[in-house]
Parts: C-alpha cells; structure tokens; sequence
C-alpha cells in the first residue's frame, strides 16, 4: 500500500485514512469473493494494488475533472476502474452496468462494505442499456477496461455519451492498432479520439494506454444494433 500511496502522491492524488481503509477493504473483498467465482486472476496484493487500483486511476492523470462528472462503467466487472475512481473522487456519480448477475451481486456488496453513495448497478447488456432513455447519451464519461476490441467498445460505449463527453478507454499494448482498426465506427457514431496517452505500469513497466474520445454528435438511433451483433460483426 505504502507504494501504492507514493505513485498516486507523485500525479498529486493524496489518499486520507479513511480512502486507504476503503482500498484495504475492496482488495479483501475481491479476494474472498474470488474464491467462489471467477473476478480475477490477480490476487496478490501488490500485484491487486498495482495491476487493478493503480491502473484504474491511469484516466485521471490525464483527465482531472473526474470530481463533478457523471461516470458510466461498461462491463466493470470487479469495478474497474470506476470504483478505484471513485474512492478517490468521492463527488464522482458512477452508474456500473454488467452483463452478469454473479458480479453485479458482488458489487452491491462491495458498495456497501465501502460505504460508498452515488453509486448505482444495473445487470445489463450494453447493446440494450444503451437504448433505454434514462441512460442513452446521458453520461459525461464512460468508460471501459480491456473489455472487447475498441471498434466493439465503440458501439456500447458511444451512444451512452452525451454530446460534448467523453469515452475513455482503458487499453494494453495494442492501442494504436486497435485505434487504426475502430477509427471509421467511432467517426460514423459521433465519435473522434483526441488522445492517445501512452504509460508504463509502474515497476513491472508493462505498457499501458488511455484512449480519450470526444463525442461530436449523435448517435444514430439504430446503434448499438442487436445483442451479440456488434462482437460478432464489427463496424
């Protein structure tokens, strides 16, 4: 933890008492619940605290106004990043959608364990999440973390955002090809990538990058198309 600490102190994030126990907490928690069913492959606690919190926080560093946005998280999974981002930026409103009842169970005990507010889940697909007016291009940020290749990501991710927001997508080494191959999909839903931050996972220096899109227009009403249908036929 005490690494963990001095690397969010060096990109000017200070953790108090109370953030520190929350993060003790989250790493306990997913191990216990990882015993029953399948969250992660990471359970040691420097590699927990390195591989998931620390790289959850990666968005920040280059996009400090998380405080005052409305996040949305596509297939969180365990929570990441969005609730990493959200111990730290209490003020931050996070919706999570999951496909996976099993997880999203786990998450509502996690929230609750931390004590965090503002917080809400929704067991969902993306493809239909991202139809239902209370939600459709209604988030300042989404974001999503290596959860499909990003011309996939795209199509679930996009017509969450509202116009003039964000998606922030939380990619490996392969991002720049990945971009190249996404980059006419993210244009035709209103999409146009602004960045692309290159950064080493500290000490292992496994290498990391966060795609920042801006969202231009809107979405056209008939995306994201059916279940299954954006992985199995990509833009």
């Amino acid at each position: 933890m005490d690494t963990f600490v001095n690397l969010l102190q060096e990109k000017g994030l200070s953790l108090s008492p109370t953030q520190l126990k929350q993060f003790d907490t989250y790493f306990h928690l997913l191990v216990e619940w990882n015993q029953k069913m399948n969250l992660t492959a990471i359970t040691d606690e420097k590699e927990v605290y390195l591989k998931h919190f620390y790289d959850s926080m990666t968005p920040a560093f280059f996009q400090p106004s998380f405080s005052s946005a409305h996040l949305c998280d596509v297939g969180a999974g365990a929570g990441f990043p969005s609730l990493p981002l959200k111990i730290v930026f209490p003020e931050l409103r996070v919706s999570i959608v999951d496909s996976l009842k099993k997880r999203t169970h786990f998450l509502e005990t996690l929230v609750e364990k931390l004590g965090l507010e503002g917080v809400e889940l929704y067991h969902d697909r993306a493809e239909t999440f991202a139809h239902h007016p209370n939600h459709r291009e209604q988030y300042d940020v989404v974001t999503a973390r290596a959860v499909a290749r990003l011309s996939v990501l795209s199509e679930y991710c996009l017509p969450l955002v509202k116009p003039a927001g964000q998606f922030i997508s939380l990619k490996g080494a392969s991002a720049k090809e990945e971009v190249k191959g996404a980059d006419e999909a993210i244009q035709l839903l209103g999409g146009h990538v602004e960045n692309i931050h290159p950064l080493l996972l500290p000490n292992e220096e496994s290498h990391r990058h966060i795609i920042i899109i801006n969202k231009q227009k809107k979405t056209a009403n008939k995306y994201p198309r059916k279940p299954g249908t954006p992985i199995k036929n990509p833009l």
